[in-house]
């Protein structure tokens, strides 16, 4: 336990980092969708989205989970309380969310990406939502079920509106 601010630390520092790919690479898919017709411009889109997942999104996603890890290895306390668990869930859901921009990397590297524009700007607001959950849970330290609740409604109805805007 001697170490074990350091390591809170360092996984504060990573999951900042991971955190700030996620609000950024969907921006520039936003970018390589809505110009795709400007070939120059979407070379050098491409290259950022590359660098950005792989020199900084991956290597900061796996240092959060091994530094989270080791925090509830030192701390096995921490999976005794409720918003942990409800902690963990979300983080799964952040996780696959973070997979599935690699996923759109490769489609609109290889010009098979059919989403739009407003999708990409849809897809953009839900690691802030799911960071909101996730930090309200371990700020606050219980489940708030009602909290949970209206902030994922309010989040929907945001990624709806943002979805079905009109050019």
């Amino acid at each position: 336990m001697e170490y074990y601010l350091y390591i809170v630390a360092f996984h504060f520092m990573a999951v900042m980092s991971w955190m700030a790919v996620m609000f950024y690479l969907p921006r520039l898919f936003v970018y390589h969708q809505e110009h795709s017709h400007k070939k120059e411009f979407v070379s050098v889109v491409e290259i950022q989205e590359y660098k950005l997942y792989k020199y900084i999104g991956l290597p900061s996603l796996w240092a959060s989970i091994l530094s989270g890890s080791l925090m509830l290895y030192l701390n096995p306390y921490l999976l005794q309380e409720p918003w942990m668990h409800l902690k963990l869930t979300v983080l799964v859901l952040l996780v696959i969310y973070s997979f599935s921009m690699e996923y759109y990397r490769v489609k609109l590297l290889n010009h098979t990406c059919t989403r739009s524009g407003h999708f990409f700007r849809a897809y953009n607001e839900v690691p802030t939502l799911l960071s909101t959950l996730i930090v309200s849970y371990v700020a606050i330290k219980d489940t708030l079920l009602w909290f949970s609740l209206v902030v994922i409604i309010f989040f929907s109805f945001i990624i709806y509106k943002i979805a079905t805007l009109k050019d």
